[in-house]
């Protein structure tokens, strides 16, 4: 199984690479105000996860620079698990006025950022 889970993530990422979505193009001073409104978010995922390579590309055609976190390595993996509540991703960090909140659907997490950013 774990040989057809490599098989199946490769061309995943090779799918993705091919077809990129352009960056959306916005002028220096408002890119300036969503990269900082973005500082306050982080994307948990694993790099071959179709679901994450869904939210990835929503991000670029957005021209959203999120932090994006391996999952898979330690100390995300432990804080996605001990702050989150679950080891599932993606997962949007989400910090706002003090309250931190974790969304975890991937079609959940485009609605969001295309009601915050569009």
């Amino acid at each position: 199984m774990f040989i057809v889970r490599w098989f199946l993530g490769r061309i995943i990422l090779l799918l993705n690479f091919i077809f990129t979505p352009k960056k959306l193009k916005r002028p220096s001073d408002e890119q300036s105000v969503i990269d900082a409104a973005t500082q306050q978010l982080a994307l948990y995922q694993y790099k071959a996860c179709p679901f994450c390579v869904k939210v990835r590309r929503a991000m670029r055609r957005q021209g959203l620079n999120i932090a994006t976190l391996d999952a898979k390595q330690d100390p995300h993996k432990s804080t996605l698990v001990d702050q989150g509540g679950q080891a599932k991703v993606p997962c949007l960090r989400i910090e706002e006025d003090g309250v931190t909140r974790w969304m975890y659907e991937s079609s959940e997490i485009i609605s969001y950022l295309d009601k915050r950013f569009a």
